[in-house]
């Protein structure tokens, strides 16, 4: 069986540790190939040649870096559907959902591209007699990424392209459950120019994690995962003296007000739900109709939508919605569920009831869509991030109460209102914590020249990732203060005063 090795130094290289795990294709619940775990020593050997190949690649122009993040991203695009490809037998994504993916990411290397503009620093002339101030920002050094399974192209791309062109060296560390897209990115990054060890890949698990959040040579982490993961990235990372920034959680909510167009609401809920299998941080999983007429119209729309999902293996054309990733995806998806009954929640369409008939699929890890009504904030389905395909309604009967709502939920990712009523509107996106707003817009991610980020629970550091906030992250500030000698003035015992 084929297996998935590490990139270090510029090269597809075996790790030392012997230890491996499976890869399966979610449509069939086959194990496809397998990929090798990292060592510590594994990741000792590639956080080395990014440290080697750190000062050159820092003393590289600004303009050379850019434009090697340029060809990449070129690159990128004329492999979009084989990277989509890799991207759907591993996760189980729709073809077309992968591709929007790589595009996603895509968005973040063109917003690198531009570093040199990025990159300008300050100067103020005569800030005393004959002083000069000028302020700068430069790289740090070697710098590490964990990504989550969900986004194997996207959320890496997030990170990597901001630091390397901002003059760092990048290690690696994708989940083991869908590697195949970190190899074929590294692989596209030589093509583009990439010298040997400025971006490097050790797959692995916890085992490699703890390595990279304690090698005293790695400088900074980035994170995308769950929140209880997040806080551990956190901790023990700025323990070990490193800048992090960790990207946890979220529990979106959509607030419908009564003025809202409720067949465009509906739209946006199935795909802002349903979509990826529900397995998006920014997926919207809770509802919040205001008022019972509107809940009561918008349950009786959406139920037949969510019944008729177009469930299936991401090669057939047409596909809606694919499996989840794995079996224990699968199983606790089907706990939430169960504890949604069991708390007293009703359960209007009852996704795992789905069954995939379909020769050679039979084993897959597909479940339908679950849609909850009246559910509140005292159920497990609503306090806890289920990832999966469920949708709950919890009713509201004003705007204050539907704020309130969000505002009660530990994690502030994203939210979204969808009304006509441009005060409402206004007020929403002036009240609610939350870190990412959409004004009829279900999935508020920021375009890539802005940054990503939740509040609350939802992020640990003080950074978001990628945009303006990413080169923040990855550079640090250094500001100069020059007077050129006209003569002896004498010692100064005082702080100086230059005005």
């Amino acid at each position: 069986m084929d297996q998935i090795k590490h990139y270090i130094g510029g090269q597809r290289v075996d790790g030392t540790g012997g230890r491996t795990a499976d890869v399966y294709n979610p449509a069939t619940g086959e194990v496809v190939r397998q990929v090798q775990l990292a060592s510590i020593d594994d990741v000792a050997r590639a956080v080395a040649a990014a440290k080697e190949a750190f000062p050159a690649w820092a003393r590289t122009p600004v303009l050379r870096r850019a434009r090697m993040i340029d060809r990449f991203k070129e690159l990128v695009r004329a492999n979009a559907d084989k990277l989509a490809e890799a991207i759907s037998e591993e996760h189980g994504k729709t073809h077309d959902d992968a591709l929007g993916e790589v595009q996603r990411g895509l968005e973040v290397a063109e917003f690198a591209a531009g570093m040199p503009q990025l990159l300008k620093g300050e100067v103020s002339e005569e800030v005393g007699s004959g002083v000069d101030s000028h302020a700068i920002r430069q790289p740090l050094g070697v710098v590490a990424g964990i990504t989550p399974f969900n986004f194997p192209a996207m959320v890496p791309m997030w990170m990597y392209p901001v630091a390397i062109a901002c003059g760092n060296t990048f290690v690696l560390k994708p989940s083991e459950r869908d590697p195949s897209a970190s190899l074929m990115v590294a692989d596209l990054l030589a093509e583009a120019g990439a010298p040997e060890g400025v971006f490097n890949v050790v797959q692995g698990d916890k085992e490699a994690v703890d390595a990279l959040l304690t090698h005293p040579d790695v400088q900074g982490v980035s994170f995308v995962g769950s929140t209880p993961i997040a806080k551990y990235i956190y901790a023990t990372g700025t323990a070990n003296g490193k800048r992090v920034q960790a990207l946890g959680g979220a529990k979106n909510h959509m607030v419908i007000m009564p003025d809202a167009d409720l067949d465009m609401a509906v739209d946006a809920l199935m795909g802002a739900a349903y979509g990826s299998a529900g397995e998006r941080c920014m997926a919207v999983s809770v509802a919040v109709p205001v008022t019972d007429k509107v809940a009561d119209a918008l349950v009786e729309r959406l139920a037949p939508r969510v019944r008729d999902l177009k469930i299936g293996p991401s090669v057939d054309d047409g596909v809606e919605m694919g499996p989840l990733v794995t079996a224990e995806a699968l199983e606790r998806v089907r706990g939430y569920i169960d504890k949604g009954v069991a708390e007293g929640a009703e359960l209007v369409v009852d996704g795992r009831a789905f069954k995939m008939e379909r020769q050679g699929y039979e084993n897959g890890f597909f479940i339908g869509g679950s849609l909850f009504d009246r559910v509140t904030s005292d159920m497990s389905i609503w306090q806890d991030e289920i990832f999966g395909p469920v949708l709950s309604v919890a009713r509201a009967h004003d705007y204050d109460q539907a704020v309130d709502l969000v505002h009660k939920h530990p994690y502030g990712n994203g939210a979204a209102i969808f009304t006509r009523d441009g005060d409402a509107a206004r007020q929403f996106t002036q009240d609610i914590e939350v870190g990412m707003v959409g004004v009829n817009v279900p999935i508020p991610v920021p375009m890539a020249f802005h940054s990503f980020g939740g509040w609350k629970q939802s992020l640990f550091g003080d950074h978001h990732i990628h945009g303006p906030e990413g080169v923040r992250f990855y550079t640090r500030l250094k500001t100069m203060t020059t007077r050129w000698p006209k003569g002896v003035r004498g010692s100064e015992y005082t702080i100086p005063t230059l005005g």
